[in-house]
């Protein structure tokens, strides 16, 4: 039996696992993970939009020795010139006109902890040679004081390949090499054979949770579509694809026949009845299969997860209602408040 594998994201929210997955490439991830959280190296994280830079930044630092102090995300694209040292390394009062008091730099928040540079190929010229210089030993000054020293751990991340900015003369060289001291690369969803499912499912589960509805499951067909499917969006452009269906929809099944291109709710259910029609056997076993399990989900909601008073409810015998459930893979104490 595949091993799936879970990393926890320590965001606001700590049941999150967008990190979830059972495929080789995801498997050689979470290996690098482990390596790097057991070291203190700089990182440059690289991959797609949407395959999760920052969750796999926040995975090593919570895995690693500075777990417990600060994280800090910073968005290079945010910051303008006139303010990087200000916004990097602080200010003393009255170090330039507007600052009518003494502000910490973002590498004094993360003093201890792990500081990481989002979009660091949106870093403009100035910036580039301000961060080069903290690199090289640590050391700033904030702006109007002196020098200090910082110890903090530097992870960087890049939808774009920064070696090929280098060669088109957008990003110093001489920085890449002190980002890339360990580089990894984020596989995209579409080299994951099917972990799309996996996820899926934990989005599914995630929200019939956060919205207090019955669970759903993956109707089988929009199972095929989505490993079917490239995900130019990776995995954020799955979850709000999910998100979008549970706001959408109230089916006990999550049914998107074009995960690319959702299509109009009214013309969808138009198309599938026509499908429906030519195969009467196959769509009454669906229709029948898709109310049992809606019917017991949400009967099991109103009995708070206790099987005995379900049956009485529903005037079924409670070890035929045990068969209904073990058939849908219904777990009673997925109902229980």
């Amino acid at each position: 039996m595949p091993r799936r594998q879970y990393v926890k994201d320590y965001a606001a929210d700590r049941s999150r696992t967008n990190l979830l997955g059972d495929s080789p490439a995801f498997s050689r991830l979470l290996s690098m993970i482990d390596k790097l959280a057991a070291c203190d190296a700089t990182v440059l994280i690289q991959g797609e939009t949407g395959t999760g830079k920052e969750v796999v930044a926040r995975a090593i630092h919570y895995s690693s020795a500075r777990g417990d102090q600060a994280f800090i995300p910073i968005n290079c694209g945010a910051i303008a010139d006139s303010l990087v040292e200000s916004e990097l390394f602080g200010h003393e009062r009255g170090a330039f006109t507007d600052a009518k008091e003494t502000r910490s730099g973002i590498i004094t928040q993360a003093a201890g902890g792990t500081l990481l540079l989002d979009e660091v190929e949106t870093m403009t010229p100035k910036a580039q040679v301000v961060l080069l210089r903290f690199l090289e030993d640590r050391e700033y000054r904030p702006v109007g004081g002196r020098s200090r020293h910082a110890d903090v751990r530097i992870v960087a991340a890049s939808n774009r390949d920064l070696r090929t900015m280098v060669a088109e003369g957008a990003f110093r060289q001489d920085l890449l090499f002190r980002l890339n001291m360990v580089g990894v690369e984020l596989p995209p969803l579409r080299e994951r054979s099917n972990d799309v499912l996996l996820l899926a499912e934990k989005f599914i589960a995630r929200y019939a949770e956060e919205y207090d509805v019955p669970p759903r499951q993956l109707h089988p067909d929009t199972a095929a579509a989505f490993l079917r499917y490239h995900w130019p969006g990776n995995v954020r452009e799955l979850e709000n694809l999910i998100h979008r269906e549970f706001l959408m929809s109230e089916e006990a099944f999550i049914s998107i026949h074009n995960p690319g291109r959702p299509q109009d709710r009214r013309k969808s259910e138009r198309g599938h009845t026509a499908s429906a029609t030519g195969q009467f056997q196959v769509a009454k076993t669906r229709a029948i299969a898709q109310f049992e399990k809606s019917y017991l989900a949400s009967l099991l909601a109103k009995a708070d997860g206790n099987v005995s008073l379900a049956a009485r409810l529903s005037g079924k015998e409670r070890s035929a209602l045990g068969k209904l459930m073990k058939k849908y893979g219904l777990d009673r104490e997925q109902f229980k408040r």
